[in-house]
């Protein structure tokens, strides 16, 4: 047999977080299953959600073995970029950050939000001589956005309470994703523009997508059911 058509695990490439147990939900109506820790079936969610520091959980879908990693958002999509990993979850706004050249056949529908330019309520003030500076978690996306539009800014990066930079003089403007827009609202801050609407997406490595296609053609498809379903 060859890799192709089925002699290694179908590998997927999971975030770490809260985004696990409604992905886990979806896996499960798309009829993958768990292998638990001590070797016994059960639930995909059961495998996935186990209290173990296990960082690779063991699945089946449709008799093939499925591995899962479990691994930090941003570096989800590197694994499948490089074919490590068949399949990924992730969000848009990490596919936005990150230079990968992988599909992403179906939106999830989960962790819906805006990633948005924002600052303090009222006109942006003009100073001669000064650069706006904007602190954002997402430094390349934020300088690609402004380019496009032709204004030159300074892009700080800071990867927590990123609503502080403007309230303490840090910066300007922020670039972050926004669900609500009520921790805004409390900081004194509003959203200036948006920049792309952000959801979980699901990734496949173009190879394996290609000459996988009789492992992984049937798991995207039993994805994209579960998530009409579900909606």
């Amino acid at each position: 047999m060859s890799e192709a058509d089925g002699s290694r695990p179908l590998t997927i490439a999971l975030p770490k977080g809260r985004t696990l147990k409604p992905v886990a939900a979806l896996l499960a109506r798309a009829g993958v299953t768990g292998i638990a820790s001590a070797g016994a079936a059960c639930t995909v969610e059961a495998a996935l959600l186990e209290e173990t520091r296990a960082l690779v959980r063991v699945g089946d879908f449709r008799g093939h073995r499925v591995h899962f990693l479990l691994l930090k958002p941003d570096d989800v999509p590197t694994y499948v970029d490089y074919g490590t990993a068949d399949l990924g979850v992730c969000g848009r706004d990490v596919l936005l950050e990150r230079d990968v050249d992988v599909y992403h056949p179906v939106d999830l529908e989960i962790g819906r939000c805006r990633m948005v330019v924002a600052g303090r309520v009222g006109p942006l003030e003009a100073r001669a001589g000064h650069m706006p500076r904007v602190a954002t978690k997402y430094p390349r996306t934020t300088a690609e956005h402004f380019a496009r539009r032709g204004v030159q800014v300074e892009v700080v990066n800071v990867q927590s309470s990123v609503e502080l930079a403007p309230l303490t003089g840090l910066a300007d403007l922020i670039v972050d994703l926004v669900e609500t827009g009520a921790t805004l609202v409390q900081n004194g801050l509003e959203v200036k523009e948006t920049i792309a609407s952000v959801s979980t997406v699901l990734l496949a490595n173009r190879a394996s997508y290609k000459l996988r296609t009789a492992l992984v053609t049937p798991l995207v498809v039993g994805i994209r059911e579960a998530v009409a379903q579900r909606t």
